[in-house]
């Protein structure tokens, strides 16, 4: 009450007193401190990796929040010993500054605290007067009521300038020592502790005398107060003063330039393992030298954790140099994609149902329309089990799987993988999408690897369930802690089975030749992967996978330019290899059994066994594979007595024939496997008193279903043949060719035909001597 009445009887003092409060609560600014500040990204254990100047053009690294003991003993023992007990500001500092400053003249004493530092710092651009002085003290009291003294005090060591343009103690530590703060020594804790006492004045590299003077006399104090040891003091004044500023660490170039896209002036710690990231930074400079004297310029490499999906190495381009965009991350950028989507056509089939992992495929010669796809080596296998298909890489067994499992059926497999670079529709990617014919990017491409890894994980560990969010994005945040959702029973895009056979095709891919015995070595590691190469030599890719880790590789030039030798298997691979060779060792991946069921399958043939299979074996295949067809290349033939002939009816009593099961290719697949299969066994032939009209079937070889050829003329002017292909399944008959009903020879044996036609639209006629007839219409060029 009485404080009430004395309000009333002064009331002017009362609003004066009550707008000075006002005032002094609020004359200090929200934020002190408003300058750009540069973005530092660290590691998973809080390493450098890598910082990009503040805008200002300053080293100012964001405000630290922990100052190391080291420096805060120095800093305070130099600057402000009395800093834990004054209230802002000094007054036995302030009346000896001004007693000395009268006497003299001049100012020769500040007589700041450091939170009137901090103060000072904020307002820079002020001039130092007594009316300064009054401001700086005031607000140093009201900072000193808003936040802690080691608040303060860390405000300080993060705006401090230490000379050049590098302020704060991180910064600083890194630009003058190449190492962080808390790591320091003494003596180079001393040496940054008398730096921004006259930044400009004395900085590493000039006025060293002063600089080391300063240094040694706060080193003495250290001595005298107990701080430090007389070997400790002994050693520390004969260290040597920095000269010249470091250079800042840039282990992650790249990943620091995607972080600033959208944490500009921020510390970012990253999921990087430091020492992973510098092993692999290591091994990309090896294989650039190798590789820039073949003009391959660009290296890319992404390493994932499977099971955490963080990624442990960031590589977005090689050391290259401007003139070969050394600043362009590749890993984010759209590449054609080579044969590295063949996996996921081998998956999809065998999650549909509509592929075992060992049925035989065509490879054969063909042609869809226009388009013509051939195998690496120009060879064909006739026919080739799936997984070996997919392990050697082979096109054209891709491609008609393709064609047979539907375009659009791929499509959504691919769309539902979310690879964002697959922007047009199926049919403009048309039936070479398996080949190369879309682009996609290292990121998304790894990401896939890694979420069928892990949900073959998963689904071992959880009870046979399968998570939500499996295909998920990456993270380099190391904040970030990756949800996989809940677990169900229903698979998200491919089931557990199809991934682990798809793996196990992989494993089989053949190594680079350092490694080509790999199997033989206890050190080495079971690892799925796939090699990719573009149309034109223009991009190489290598990616792999274990139950841990995801590796992936892209070689080339960031300009498209194509050179001879950039094939994934002999520059990409290598160093995937080398980079797995730097990961811990992984068990492979267990069989998800509750995906499989054991049936009878053929040996010959991959197939499920039919009744007139001759070999079988019990082997485990995906649930939906029972949809799959029974065996269509075994067939009871009937032979004599000696089965030497085959007969029949018309030629031998039923009672003396012999049935049996022939394993009998088409025609067109017969002739080329039995070039690489020497133990393919023909049908005997028909007894020559038997009626074989029904049996008999043939095939061009050449021309296939393409419609147009081009005849082209040599050096001098002379048109070249046409040689003409069929494959019969009985060789020795005679067959009669014809073109536009014009005879134009005979073949046996050996069914080629040489002509030259004339340019214009023909039919090409095949008549065997029993009857059989094919045709072929063709249009010739020239």
């Amino acid at each position: 009450m009485k404080l009430i009445n004395d309000i009333k009887r002064h009331k002017i003092k009362s609003v004066v007193l009550a707008a000075l409060l006002v005032a002094y609560y609020f004359c200090l600014p929200k934020d002190l401190f408003k300058d750009p500040t540069a973005t530092v990204i660290t590691s998973s254990n809080n390493t450098l990796l890598g910082a990009k100047i503040a805008d200002d053009g300053q080293w100012r690294f964001p405000k630290t929040n922990n100052v190391p003991e080291k420096f805060k003993t120095c800093l305070l023992l130099f600057e402000d010993d009395y800093f834990y007990i004054h209230p802002g500001f000094n007054p036995i500092s302030i009346f000896k500054a001004l007693k000395e400053n009268i006497s003299s003249g001049s100012v020769k004493r500040g007589g700041s605290t450091l939170t009137q530092q901090v103060i000072r710092l904020s307002r820079k651009g002020q001039s130092r007067t007594y009316l300064e002085k009054l401001k700086e003290l005031i607000l140093a009291t009201r900072l000193e009521l808003r936040l802690s003294k080691d608040e303060i005090l860390n405000l300080y060591a993060s705006h401090a300038p230490f000379g050049g343009n590098v302020v704060g103690i991180d910064a600083a530590a890194w630009r003058y020592f190449n190492r962080e703060a808390s790591n320091l020594s003494w003596a180079e804790s001393a040496t940054l502790a008398v730096l921004p006492n006259a930044p400009s004045l004395i900085y590493p590299g000039k006025n060293q005398q002063q600089l080391l003077n300063k240094r040694n006399r706060l080193l003495k104090k250290l001595l005298d107060n107990g701080t430090i040891d007389r070997l400790t003091y002994q050693l520390s004044i004969a260290e040597a003063l920095p000269q010249k500023p470091y250079p800042l660490p840039q282990t992650a170039p790249h990943l620091l330039q995607k972080v600033a896209k959208h944490n500009k002036g921020e510390r970012f710690k990253t999921t990087i393992d430091v020492a992973l990231q510098s092993q692999v930074n290591h091994i990309v400079k090896q294989h650039y030298n190798i590789l820039k004297q073949n003009e391959i310029y660009n290296i890319s490499v992404l390493v994932l954790d499977v099971k955490t999906r963080k990624v442990l190495t960031y590589i977005g381009n090689s050391p290259t140099d401007k003139a070969h965009q050394k600043s362009v991350d590749i890993i984010d950028k759209p590449r054609s994609t080579g044969s590295i989507l063949k996996p996921f056509l081998y998956a999809a089939m065998l999650d549909a149902g509509d592929l075992l992992p060992y049925t035989l495929v065509p490879d054969v010669p063909t042609q869809f329309g226009s388009y013509q796809p051939e195998n690496y080596d120009k060879s064909y296998d006739g026919a080739v089990p799936a997984n070996k298909a997919l392990s050697r890489s082979l096109n054209v067994p891709a491609v008609r799987m393709l064609q047979s499992f539907g375009l659009d059926r791929f499509y959504h497999y691919l769309k539902a993988l979310k690879l964002k670079d697959l922007t047009h529709s199926a049919n403009h990617y048309g039936l070479a999408l398996a080949l190369g014919g879309a682009e996609s990017n290292l990121w998304d491409l790894c990401k896939s690897y890694a979420a069928m890894a892990s949900t073959l994980n998963h689904f071992n560990a959880k009870s046979s369930r399968y998570f939500t969010n499996e295909f998920c994005e990456p993270t380099f945040n190391f904040k970030t802690t990756i949800n996989f959702g809940s677990p169900v029973a229903e698979k998200q895009i491919f089931n557990a089975a199809a991934i682990f056979y798809t793996f196990e095709s992989m494993k089989q891919v053949n190594r680079p030749e350092s490694d080509l015995s790999w199997e033989y070595y206890n050190s080495s590691q079971e690892i799925a992967w796939k090699t990719g190469t573009s149309f034109g030599f223009r991009d190489a890719w290598a990616i792999g996978t274990t139950p841990d880790y995801v590796v992936g590789v892209w070689v080339g030039n960031a300009d498209g330019e194509g050179r001879p030798g950039l094939i994934g298997v002999q520059t990409a691979a290598p160093i995937l290899f080398d980079v797995f060779d730097m990961l811990p060792k992984s068990e492979w991946f267990a069989k998800p059994y509750d995906e499989m069921i054991t049936v009878e399958v053929c040996k010959q043939s991959g197939y499920r066994a039919s009744t007139v299979c001759e070999t079988t074996t019990l082997l485990e295949i995906p649930i939906d594979g029972q949809k799959t067809p029974p065996c269509p290349f075994h067939r009871l033939v009937h032979l004599d007595s000696q089965e030497e002939f085959q007969v029949n009816s018309s030629c031998e009593s039923v009672s003396n024939i012999h049935h049996k099961s022939w394993f009998i290719l088409p025609p067109l697949q017969a002739h080329f496997f039995k070039l690489k299969n020497p133990i393919y066994k023909s049908l005997p032939p028909f007894r020559s008193d038997c009626d074989e009209r029904t049996t008999v079937a043939m095939e061009f070889i050449y021309p296939n279903e393409q419609k147009t050829i081009y005849l082209p003329t040599d050096f001098d002017g002379k048109t070249n043949e046409l040689i003409l292909k069929v494959a019969h399944s009985k060789p020795e008959l005679q067959i009669f060719w014809y073109i536009d009903s014009a005879y134009i020879g005979s073949t046996k044996t050996l069914h080629e035909m040489a002509m030259i036609p004339t340019p214009g639209d023909h039919t090409i006629t095949v008549v065997d001597e029993i009857g059989t007839t094919i045709k072929r219409k063709i249009k010739v060029l020239q």
